[in-house]
């Protein structure tokens, strides 16, 4: 097992990697989208995204030279530099893909810019790609006291029944789609088809260049979000996406916090499981109290789930992958998430070498 850090795009400097390699991580999981980028082109500077109903940012395709190999070649060789490998990326920008979510007329077109990302990640060497099959993306939650000492943390207390405004994809204004998007008005079948085709469409694509796509589970595990329905709320649903299109490199961005969020299964068989067929791309660890729709983000050694006992499980699976800290609370003290995430990183780094 690898340890990894997470970087948001505005964390890509050096300062920042030199802290993940101090931390112990040797691999990164990097966001490419901007998700904190204001219409005044501000970004505001954050560590976990939040909304208040209306989105995270705005995106466009302003930064597409982010998405070319020369970039990813550059990021890379700063990356190694400071004694880290790039593992993943994680999410589309959703100004690239907002049509083949909402099965809309530029699909096409889309999708063949996707496939150019695949492929220029497989000449940059970078073996894995994280996506959330999403139309309402990751929306609804709240920032509050809710860890250990009051620390600041994020978590969920309602479901937000609110239809998406217009211009409103994957929880981000996406300017050039100027319609309401009526998606209340489609069942699971029919995203379930939309999943189809993206992925008949991008694993070949994947398989020759020898990365891997990722599934992120629903975030929150809710059935419907904003009117619109949710892929994968349930941990089961997960053996419906691997079955979608059968492939090697269709695997799972494996979330604990959220899979143990789910009303359903039990966060250790379902480890087990996809551990077992090897079909996890990278992980997410970290720890919850609660089920959806009513949860909350806490310290890693003081949720529901037994961070040991899921360590154990892939040990005895043989998982070789990389395991990401993903967010984590806020401490007290002038540098609240690198404290976090420091005491996150030394936990988890002490519990891979204990086991």
């Amino acid at each position: 097992m690898k340890l990894g850090f997470n970087f948001y795009r505005h964390m890509l400097t050096p300062e920042n990697f030199r802290f993940a390699r101090q931390c112990g991580a040797t691999h990164a999981v990097i966001h490419l989208v901007d998700y904190f980028k204001k219409k005044d082109n501000n970004t505001i500077i954050n560590d976990q995204p939040v909304d208040n109903g209306d989105g995270w940012g705005v995106t466009d395709r302003e930064e597409d030279f982010l998405w070319t190999p020369e970039y990813m070649l550059q990021l890379k060789k700063e990356l190694n530099e400071y004694g880290l490998e790039w593992y993943a990326i994680e999410n589309f920008n959703p100004a690239h893909w907002y049509d083949i979510l909402l099965d809309g007329p530029k699909k096409k077109e889309q999708i063949e810019f996707l496939k150019q990302i695949i492929c220029n990640m497989g000449k940059a060497g970078i073996p894995c790609m994280g996506y959330n099959f999403s139309i309402a993306g990751v929306t609804g939650r709240v920032k509050q006291s809710f860890a250990r000492g009051g620390a600041e943390s994020v978590g969920m207390r309602e479901t937000n029944n609110n239809p998406l405004p217009e211009g409103l994809v994957w929880n981000m204004q996406v300017d050039s789609v100027n319609h309401n998007v009526k998606s209340g008005q489609i069942k699971h079948d029919e995203l379930w088809n939309r999943l189809h085709w993206f992925l008949s469409e991008l694993l070949p694509v994947a398989e020759e260049a020898g990365v891997i796509l990722a599934a992120h589970p629903d975030d929150p595990p809710v059935p419907f979000l904003r009117q619109t329905p949710r892929l994968v709320y349930q941990p089961q649903l997960y053996d419906k996406l691997i079955n979608t299109v059968q492939s090697t490199s269709n695997q799972l961005e494996f979330c604990l916090g959220s899979l143990a969020e789910m009303t359903d299964g039990d966060i250790y068989d379902v480890t087990e499981k996809y551990s077992q067929q090897q079909k996890i791309g990278y992980i997410h660890f970290r720890n919850i109290k609660g089920k959806a729709p009513n949860y909350r983000e806490v310290f890693i050694d003081e949720g529901d789930i037994d961070m040991i006992k899921i360590l154990r499980i892939l040990k005895k699976n043989n998982y070789q992958g990389v395991l990401v800290p993903d967010h984590t609370p806020q401490m007290s003290c002038d540098a609240p998430w690198h404290a976090g995430m420091a005491y996150a990183m030394g936990y988890m780094k002490a519990a891979i070498e204990l086991i």
